[in-house]
């Protein structure tokens, strides 16, 4: 006989009994050759020798029950359930109404019991939060504030960055264009006379009002930039690239509610769900140890070096592939092979790559592990593998061609190649494949 905790208190929550169809009640008995689906039987119905179909009397058995200790000889697992349920329901640090709600244990011992074993625990302590922790505890605000005494960047006129910062000078703490930039034009004729009658004196006191509301305005959006940071955008860039792909969509998505809180509560609800996303990868890794049959993390340290290894391997497999581009020119294949010789070596490669055709080749770009290549789509990817450029100056470039496209309502080659400055050939490719695939239009 095995005794076998349920997962509930709640009678509702277990199948009936097959025999009296009643709610089952700790203990019941759990037949262990019937099934699936499971057969469970109350003790009435157990000691009178019910029978139904395949199940017989004689079958073995399992007795289901939670009267057990699992983590204190003086708690019981259904208390332990019990316990973790009340908190859920009443909050934490609320031990009088968890004490309440569980009717078996004083206020005190909820909360001497639930920090000893489910918060101070070394037993279930998490490495992964702890490094959270730690991290937290070293960048406490992690929202980045203008001070005075910083020094602000200064962005030339019309240049990437003053276009990224939506033409914000920092120094003198307003925009080249400001928030409803001509509402000043509403009062360049008004004049206060002392004839004016009394409907036309506050109808231009209300002109005043309306003006000194759009000045409010301005300066709650310029509050907004400061507080969360965004002057300095390439820090604030830096800070959300640190987040895997998922949360930096979501990172996106938030901004535009980021107005509705302060800086740190904005910062700690993505902070959270970077957590999440952290403990549900590390959730998946642990399934993915039960499923290869590892039981201890002496074994999973071993799995993952030969997890690694054997990635390893299929990249430099993979490698193949690059010369099969010079499968049909022998002298060009043989100018690979020992070019790889030399990398393999440690040595950097003195042959460059040439085809009978006399104009110099190389092999497509090698995406794998440059930061951005997650933010790229297939048809991108393989534009920057034969350009053979880096993802993130890709972004770049597209981020500048996208903006200049929106602001002139189209785009000429030109235009392009005097904005971005690489090389021609790169740029025309560029700035073709975005015609193309529909990012811009030509001007």
């Amino acid at each position: 006989m095995d005794r076998l905790g349920s997962f509930s208190n709640d009678p509702s929550d277990k199948p009936p009994c097959r025999g009296c169809s009643s709610y089952l009640m700790e203990p019941y008995i759990k037949c262990a050759e019937c099934g699936p689906p499971p057969f469970f039987l109350c003790l009435q119905c157990f000691t009178r020798g019910f029978e139904y179909k395949k199940h017989q009397s004689d079958h073995t058995y399992e007795i289901m029950t939670s009267d057990f200790p699992v983590l204190d000889p003086s708690w019981t697992a259904q208390e332990e359930m019990a316990l973790l349920e009340a908190v859920m329901d009443c909050g934490f640090g609320n031990w009088q109404d968890v004490a309440n709600q569980m009717c078996t244990k004083t206020k005190e011992e909820c909360e001497k019991h639930y920090m000893k074993h489910f918060i101070n625990n070394p037993l279930f302590a998490s490495t992964l939060l702890n490094l959270k922790q730690a991290e937290e505890a070293k960048t406490a605000d992690t929202a980045i504030p203008f001070h005075s005494a910083d020094d602000p960047p200064r962005p030339t006129f019309d240049s990437l960055l003053s276009r990224d910062m939506a033409g914000y000078m920092p120094a003198r703490a307003d925009f080249i264009e400001e928030f409803d930039n001509y509402a000043e034009w509403d009062l360049r004729d008004i004049d206060f006379v002392e004839d004016d009658s009394d409907i036309l004196h506050a109808l231009k006191m209300a002109v005043v009002d309306i003006y000194h509301s759009r000045l409010k305005e301005r300066q709650r959006r310029k509050k907004i930039i400061r507080d969360h940071g965004l002057i300095n955008l390439r820090k604030f860039q830096l800070m959300e690239r640190r987040y895997p792909k998922e949360v930096q969509d979501l990172y996106e998505t938030m901004r535009r509610f980021a107005r509705i809180v302060g800086p740190v509560e904005h910062d700690k609800f993505i902070e959270s769900h970077a957590l999440e996303f952290e403990l549900r990868r590390e959730i998946r890794r642990l399934q993915e140890y039960r499923t290869a049959g590892i039981t201890n993390f002496c074994s999973a340290r071993t799995y993952d070096h030969l997890k690694k290894t054997r990635e390893e391997e299929r990249l430099k497999r993979t490698m193949l592939s690059e010369v099969l581009q010079y499968i049909q020119d022998s002298s060009a294949c043989q100018q690979w092979l020992r070019r790889q010789a030399d990398i393999d070596s440690g040595l950097s490669p003195s042959v460059p790559m040439t085809s009978n055709s006399g104009r110099r080749s190389a092999p497509p770009l090698n995406l794998t592990g440059l930061p951005g290549t997650e933010k790229l789509n297939e048809k991108e990817k393989e534009l920057c593998q034969m350009v053979r450029l880096v993802p993130g100056a890709y972004l770049e470039y597209k981020s500048a061609l996208l903006n200049e496209c929106n602001k002139q309502g189209g785009l000429r080659l030109a235009q392009a190649r005097a904005l971005i400055k690489i090389d021609v050939n790169k740029t025309r490719k560029i700035y073709d494949f975005l015609i193309r695939e529909g990012y811009i239009t030509k001007a």
